[in-house]
């Protein structure tokens, strides 16, 4: 791949930076793919060493399957969506990373995720995963909703409906609550006996550790049990009510993305479900149209 590609030839680099994991994609001017990369975390939460190690490490890795070399970093217009930079002294922290791309454009995963769902253009995202938050872009303005971060925020994800699983079900166990079958659910899934060993699992649990066991109340509410079912609506009206704050400033699409959309897809009112159309394009992808936007305005900013 790399005797295809001109030496002055513009590469550009998409960097989709989760709390999880981060993913890399290298594209040629004419929108090709030429080399993907996966790592660990990249969100500066978890410390800037670490998200700026997964970041180099995944985009290696894409260089690698690129058939490009290391110094090749070098020739890389990075567009960057990162969990985290939405708060200022991350962005700056990441502002002042002496990276070692060609240039470097940042900006939240949220955003990166509604560009790549519909392909740079205008249009609506909700992420319902490990955390929910939502995004409209509109006539080059920008309507964020959510994603302040867990216990907080993040209603209807899969970490909030996660620690109202527990909650239940510690509340069922001491007869303070009717009986649910989410606690034979949870304790067969944990190979716990008592309540003594539910509460010492989840003692130090992340968001990523509840979420883990969100899909137990969908099994619940399946199964008719009205605790998990009235656990589905209350996490359904918080996500349904994002949409509808979206919806106002009038986005051509809107797309829901994350581990329980799907899910929770069913239970949103119809008028809302019939408005959500698939995601076109993956977030890395998102931050690649993003970087040859922002890379585009700045060649006009400079022959002005």
């Amino acid at each position: 791949m790399n005797g295809m590609l001109k030496a002055d030839t513009p590469l550009y680099l998409g960097i989709d930076g989760g709390g999880s994991k981060c993913r890399a994609v290298i594209v040629s001017s004419d929108q090709r793919i030429l080399g993907e990369g996966l790592s660990g975390p990249a969100n500066p939460l978890r410390g800037m060493k670490i998200a700026t190690d997964s970041i180099l490490a995944a985009t290696q890795q894409a260089l690698t399957c690129a058939g490009l070399a290391f110094n090749d970093m070098s020739r890389l217009v990075a567009g960057a969506g990162l969990a985290g930079v939405n708060v200022p002294q991350y962005y700056q922290l990441f502002s002042d990373w002496q990276h070692p791309f060609k240039q470097l454009y940042l900006t939240s995963d949220l955003h990166i995720a509604c560009m790549g769902a519909h392909q740079g253009q205008d249009g609506a995202v909700i992420i319902v995963g490990t955390g929910s938050c939502g995004l409209a872009s509109v006539n080059g303005q920008l309507v964020e909703v959510g994603g302040h971060g867990f216990p907080y925020g993040d209603n209807g994800s899969g970490a909030w409906f996660g620690m109202q699983l527990v909650h239940k079900v510690l509340l069922s166990l001491d007869q303070l609550a009717p009986a649910t079958a989410m606690t034979d659910l949870l304790m067969q899934e944990l190979a716990a006996r008592d309540t003594m060993a539910l509460v010492s699992h989840f003692m130090h649990a992340t968001p990523t550790t509840y979420a883990k066991y969100a899909p137990l109340v969908f099994t619940a509410a399946e199964a008719g049990d009205a605790t998990a079912q009235a656990l589905i609506e209350q996490g359904a009206a918080f996500i349904t009510s994002i949409a509808q704050r979206l919806l106002k400033a009038g986005p051509p699409r809107l797309s829901f993305i994350g581990g329980l959309a799907h899910k929770l897809l069913p239970y949103l009112p119809l008028n809302i479900q019939q408005q959500v159309t698939p995601a076109q394009q993956t977030p890395e992808l998102g931050a690649i149209w993003f970087a040859l936007q922002r890379d585009q305005s700045q060649s006009i900013a400079l022959s002005l």
